[in-house]
């Protein structure tokens, strides 16, 4: 049995598991990962014993024989079957993670409000921190508006034009709604 580093996990940036099926599902995607890769290898012309052994097992009990004519249409099908998959469990994970963070937040919700609140504020993405200088931004402003600018104006916007003469000018009265 492999031993098994905690802190590995950590460093690598990996979750764990939050529901009893995660570990399963998660090992599955792996696989049929894995598997997705040797039939696009095979595809692609690896006749290596390893890749056909797989490519064997991928159809077993099908009635697939490598010697027929349209194998690479077979093979598209269960790549795209398997990546469905893939797909399928990615969003099984995602609703299984989505519901326990929601369980988890509504625990603490009545538990522990304060400790809630503080762990809802991310200062990374809330933009906490110096902000730019005054100086710098209206430099940036002035100098962006105040280039010239030079519109590739195409045919379409004299049709346009032309339609829109018929088109009668609001009463500037109408348009101030805070009067």
């Amino acid at each position: 049995m492999a031993p098994k580093f905690p802190w590995l996990d950590v460093l690598l940036k990996k979750e764990a598991p939050s529901q009893p099926g995660e570990k399963e599902l998660r090992n599955r995607i792996a696989k049929a990962r894995a598997l997705i890769g040797r039939l696009t290898s095979f595809r692609s012309g690896n006749n290596r014993p390893r890749v056909v052994r797989t490519v064997r097992m991928a159809f077993a009990g099908t009635n697939f024989s490598l010697s027929q004519p349209d194998i690479t249409q077979k093979l598209t099908e269960r790549i795209d079957d398997l990546k469905q998959k893939i797909a399928a469990w990615g969003k099984r994970i995602r609703r299984f993670s989505e519901r326990s963070r929601r369980f988890n937040q509504n625990r603490l919700f009545q538990s522990d409000q304060k400790r809630l609140y503080k762990s809802l504020e991310r200062p990374e993405v809330c933009g906490v921190g110096p902000g730019p200088d005054q100086a710098d931004t209206v430099a940036f402003w002035r100098g962006l508006w105040s280039e010239p600018v030079n519109h590739s104006e195409g045919p379409w916007m004299e049709v346009v034009a032309s339609q829109s003469t018929s088109v009668t000018p609001m009463d500037p009265d109408m348009g101030d709604h805070n009067a």
